[in-house]
C-alpha cells in the first residue's frame, strides 16, 4: 500500500525547496557555523556559476574532527577538501519511491534535487531519509 502511495509522488511533492549552499574555497569553520545557526546538516557545494558540485555534511565534518586530530582548528581546510561529489542529484519529477531506492543504494542520507538549465545544474531542493519518513508516517 505504501509502495503504491509513493510510487504517485515525485520528489517536488516532498523536498525540502530551495538550499543553503557554500562555494568551494568556503572555510570549514564558517561552513560548520552555517550549519548550526541554520539547524541543518549539510549544504550544497556550488562553483561560481551556480552548480552544484558537492555537498558536505555534519558527518563530514565529524569525521574529520576524529580521523585527524590535527583538524581541530581547521586551519586553511575548505569545504573542497571535505565534500563529496559528484553530486548525486534526482530532478524534480522522479518519482519518490526511485528517489527512496537510490538514497538506499547509495547508502546517503540526502539528494540534492536540481533543474537542468542547458550546461547548468541548479540546485533547488534536497530530498532527505528523514523527508521520506516524515512523509511515509502521513
Amino acid at each position: 500500500m505504501k509502495e503504491r502511495f509513493m510510487s504517485q509522488k515525485t520528489v517536488r511533492a516532498w523536498m525540502h525547496r530551495g538550499v543553503v549552499s557554500c562555494r568551494p574555497d568556503t572555510p570549514l569553520e564558517e561552513v560548520a557555523n552555517t550549519m548550526e545557526s541554520k539547524d541543518i546538516s549539510a549544504l550544497v557545494v556550488v562553483n561560481e556559476a551556480g552548480d552544484a558540485v558537492g555537498v558536505i555534511s555534519r558527518t563530514d565534518l565529524v569525521n574529520a574532527r576524529f580521523v585527524q586530530p590535527y583538524l581541530k582548528l581547521w586551519r586553511g581546510m575548505m569545504a573542497e577538501h571535505l565534500m563529496s561529489r559528484p553530486v548525486i542529484s534526482v530532478g524534480p519529477d522522479m518519482p519518490v519511491v526511485e528517489a527512496a531506492r537510490l538514497l538506499g543504494e547509495q547508502q546517503i542520507h540526502r539528494l540534492v534535487v536540481v533543474e537542468k538549465e542547458g550546461r547548468h545544474v541548479r540546485p533547488v531542493g534536497i530530498l532527505s531519509v528523514t523527508d521520506l519518513a516524515k512523509h511515509i508516517s502521513e
